[in-house]
């Protein structure tokens, strides 16, 4: 939930506490502990949307270190393949050129 989602709820808690007053058919006593009740509630469920989120957040943390992880590991093979691939045609340079005579000492 955004800051914009966050203050809405509760505004929206606000305002129908308030409603819940003037409407209120009970005692004072018992208008209270709803309010109380209901405000409890309130904190419950933004306590448990925040732990939520940041169960999702550190979800995606781990998909991405493992995203991550993976590519490292292509890059890695990529490049130690470019390497042998240059290394090998270093080799069959050097030994077309030793079979040709080019390689000579001169």
């Amino acid at each position: 939930m955004d800051k914009n989602g966050l203050s809405s709820f509760l505004l929206g808690l606000g305002v129908g506490v308030g409603i819940g007053m003037l409407f209120a058919p009970k005692s004072g006593e018992e208008t209270r502990k709803i309010i109380k009740d209901k405000a409890g509630e309130g904190t419950d469920y933004v306590k448990q949307r925040s732990s939520e989120i940041k169960q999702t957040a550190t979800e995606w943390v781990e998909k991405g270190k493992e995203a991550l992880g993976r590519q490292k590991e292509t890059i890695s093979d990529a490049v130690s393949d470019a390497v042998e691939a240059g290394k090998q045609a270093y080799r069959d340079a050097v030994s077309s050129c030793e079979h040709s005579g080019e390689g000579a000492a001169t």
